[in-house]
């Protein structure tokens, strides 16, 4: 199968587009995709081999911590469970480049869950295109940042995308550069949040 390459409007993506890559995820592709972050690789929620994919081109363990890309909180409840204090703090910061370490729920699948910990990370992107392939989707989206092995910074130009990965994916999403920082990750389970990476998203408040 060969790399489909869409090219949408970054603040108003053409909905036949966002449709045929959405048809292309739930058919068990791999998709590289632009968010409020940097470019991040996506597969369906419940595809276990697009996500064995996304691992061996990330080339992470099983302790990697692949996030759920979610549209808005009320999608989080299934996932993870939130308390009130935890609730407020997602509230506050998101949609943004944040991702928050929750405590998974006994629904959630024990592939999406770090074999540890049991957590799962949750993230609602602040951007028009995941937006609206998630939208279109009904679900979140099994995601990870796309930063290739041996290199320090995610990938932010679609075009180098498509020619360093045509062979590995199955379609790449054009929004435009998006920037190099990966989101910032707070780990919410324990008594207080503490910063896991400093990215993107201001954790000044949170340390």
């Amino acid at each position: 199968m060969s790399c489909r390459y869409f090219e949408v409007h970054p603040k108003d993506p053409q909905p036949r587009l966002i449709r045929q890559a959405v048809a292309i995820i739930r058919e068990g592709g791999v998709v590289a995709y632009p968010t409020d972050s940097s470019y991040a690789l996506g597969c369906h929620i419940g595809d276990k081999a697009a996500m064995e994919r996304i691992a061996r081109i990330r080339q992470v363990d099983k302790h990697h911590h692949f996030t759920l890309v979610c549209r808005d909180l009320s999608e989080i409840a299934k996932y993870a469970r939130v308390s009130n204090q935890q609730y407020r703090t997602l509230r506050a910061f998101t949609p943004g480049p944040y991702t928050f370490l929750l405590q998974a729920t006994r629904e959630t699948p024990k592939r999406l869950q770090n074999p540890k910990r049991r957590t799962i990370g949750i993230r609602v992107p602040d951007h028009p295109v995941p937006q609206a392939l998630l939208e279109q989707l009904g679900e979140p989206l099994m995601s990870s940042t796309l930063i290739l092995p041996g290199e320090e910074t995610p990938m932010s130009d679609a075009r180098e995308i498509l020619a360093r990965l045509s062979h590995l994916i199955d379609a790449v999403i054009d929004g435009g550069n998006c920037g190099f920082e990966p989101t910032s990750v707070v780990d919410l389970t324990g008594p207080a949040p503490v910063v896991v990476r400093t990215g993107k998203g201001d954790v000044s408040v949170f340390q």
